[in-house]
């Protein structure tokens, strides 16, 4: 095996910034209806990252908006203390999901080998209909952008075999100069 990818992760930063945001629009609309929304992808985003020793220096719950996302986009990428963000929602193929679309003209690097392995992945456990995932990750300004499906599955299972175990080292690669 290969021992550079292992040197790489040993010199990685072991805790990093992480802001979460869940895309849906249901969900934003019962939360400014005064009601609680049941946020599972974003409740299970952020236990893992604060289980893997990870900080979460944001949530939020916005609406399918190309406005919302891409404020939240602008904004991690301005900040000093955000180095990774995290949005759950958005990915399908229904009118509606335009998280991709928000999301990528901010990417200089885009990683296509997260989302080929994610539905691979994907295709193991549900079959055919994984080809319907458009889950996303890219760089931009030394920070790495993941965009995740909705589902809670999807969102374990993206964040336990994928993320984390790289998270570090691809923000290391990503500073590189």
């Amino acid at each position: 095996m290969n021992k550079i990818p292992q040197l790489h992760k040993h010199m990685s930063p072991k805790s990093v910034g992480i802001s979460i945001v869940t895309c849906s629009t249901s969900k934003f609309a019962q939360t400014r209806a005064g009601q609680k929304a049941d946020d599972k992808s974003g409740s299970i985003i952020e236990q893992l990252v604060v289980n893997a020793g990870h900080n979460v220096k944001g949530r939020f719950l916005i609406s399918d908006s190309k406005q919302m996302i891409q404020k939240h986009v602008r904004s991690v990428l301005a900040s000093h203390d955000i180095d990774a963000l995290i949005i759950t929602g958005g990915t399908g193929l229904s009118t509606r999901d335009i998280t991709i679309e928000s999301v990528s003209p901010f990417l200089q690097k885009s990683i296509p080998g997260f989302g080929e392995l994610f539905r691979k992945i994907s295709f193991d456990k549900i079959g055919s209909a994984a080809m319907l995932s458009r889950a996303l990750a890219g760089s931009s300004n030394g920070k790495v952008i993941f965009c995740l499906p909705g589902s809670p599955d999807a969102v374990e299972t993206a964040m336990t075999q994928l993320v984390l175990p790289e998270i570090g080292h691809m923000l290391k690669v990503t500073r590189e100069h």
